[in-house]
């Protein structure tokens, strides 16, 4: 019976001089040229693919050697590594996770809507951030105890972040894994990993944001029109228009069409990710005739940095200089919604519109057009009127 594994001899293989491949078994070939070239080879087969693994010339490697090195070879096969994988993993020049994690954060960084959520990610995985003991390991290297201990502070007294924190150590590892600089199980994979070694989040019941009585907002308002700062004049055009924080702050000149009366808000800038109009109300348009309307490109309300708007608490910050902490702007919305439920007979449906709300399922969706902008002028108008006299 034939040998299948170690058919040649060191004899032979001084003596093979015919162009092919010669096979010692077990997929270790010599692989002779035309050219009278000898290199040992391992053919192997990976995800239904074959591979050739080159083991060396035949005047540098001895048949020992490369039968040694076939071996090692077939094992990580039987164990389900690629040996051309860990081999190009060993020659290439590994990054820190810093190094891994800010690529991350310039990548990410396109993806985010607001200045807000790019400050977040920098202080959680950027230099001095609250993952900097990973940020000088090897991202090869770490392991499921160098994530516990990055994570175990946060997790036991901010446990948010601390959530936060786990998903982007995990994407980071992961780009890591793709670009060739880690192989195997990402260890802070939550699911059938940490799960088992962090106690799990308690489910909050899902509040609202807290929001002024409708009742209380005509006054309000009053009061930030005494005020005349650009800071209360943009957040009366947010509750006038019924907008969010990021919609208002991030609007320019070039939105506005003040003859029309109307404010496109276009798509990227949308939670929904679908442009928005918002009629315009006398009083709107007053405040933003006040704002003295600017380059098309320029903020309507700049902040002291070239290029920039104003910082993204400016309105948390005047309710609480105001006494009124307890509330929250993004609460102006509710109150318009409540008001508009209670105290109108416009349909539901206009009211959600003017809130930029998708309603109804897809079918009816792709039947409703269009945007209902004069009803929702009515209704706008018809609000900012209360806000005026606090009576409907």
């Amino acid at each position: 019976m034939a040998r299948t594994i170690n058919r040649l001899t060191a004899r032979s293989v001084a003596a093979l001089i015919r162009p092919g491949m010669h096979s010692d078994g077990g997929g270790l070939y010599l692989r002779v040229t035309k050219a009278g070239s000898r290199q040992w080879v391992y053919v192997y087969r990976w995800r239904g693919r074959r591979r050739e693994m080159g083991l060396g010339g035949a005047l540098a490697v001895s048949l020992a050697r490369a039968r040694e090195k076939a071996a090692e070879a077939r094992a990580q096969v039987a164990d389900g590594v690629d040996p051309l994988a860990t081999r190009k993993l060993e020659r290439v020049e590994t990054p820190t996770f810093g190094q891994v994690a800010d690529e991350f954060i310039e990548t990410r960084k396109a993806t985010l809507r607001s200045d807000r959520s790019v400050a977040r990610l920098e202080r959680i995985l950027g230099e001095g951030g609250h993952l900097s003991s990973l940020r000088s390991l090897r991202v090869d290297a770490i392991e499921t105890e160098d994530v516990l201990k990055a994570l175990k502070p946060l997790w036991t007294d901010r446990r948010e972040t601390g959530a936060m924190a786990r998903g982007y150590v995990e994407s980071v590892l992961n780009a890591a894994k793709a670009k060739g600089y880690r192989s195997g199980d990402n260890p802070a994979q939550w699911r059938g990993h940490l799960d088992h070694l962090l106690p799990a989040r308690k489910r909050l019941a899902r509040g609202h944001h807290a929001a002024m009585p409708f009742k209380a907002v005509p006054e309000f308002a009053r009061t930030l029109r005494s005020n005349g700062s650009s800071v209360a004049l943009g957040l009366e055009l947010l509750i006038l228009t019924a907008c969010r924080t990021g919609e208002v702050l991030g609007a320019t000149w070039g939105e506005f069409d003040l003859e029309e009366k109307v404010w496109s808000i276009p798509a990227e800038r949308m939670k929904a990710g679908r442009p928005h109009r918002v009629p315009l109300s006398p009083r709107a348009l007053e405040i933003l005739r006040a704002l003295n309307p600017g380059e098309a490109g320029g903020f309507i309300l700049p902040g002291r940095a070239y290029g920039r708007h104003l910082s993204n608490m400016a309105f948390e910050m005047l309710l609480r200089r105001m006494g009124l902490g307890d509330y929250t702007v993004h609460g102006m919305r509710s109150a318009f919604r409540d008001w508009a439920g209670e105290e109108t007979g416009h349909p539901r449906e206009v009211a959600e519109a003017a809130l930029a709300h998708i309603v109804g399922d897809a079918a009816e969706q792709a039947y409703r057009r269009g945007d209902a902008l004069a009803k929702r002028r009515r209704l706008m108008d018809e609000w900012a009127g209360y806000l005026d006299t606090g009576r409907n």
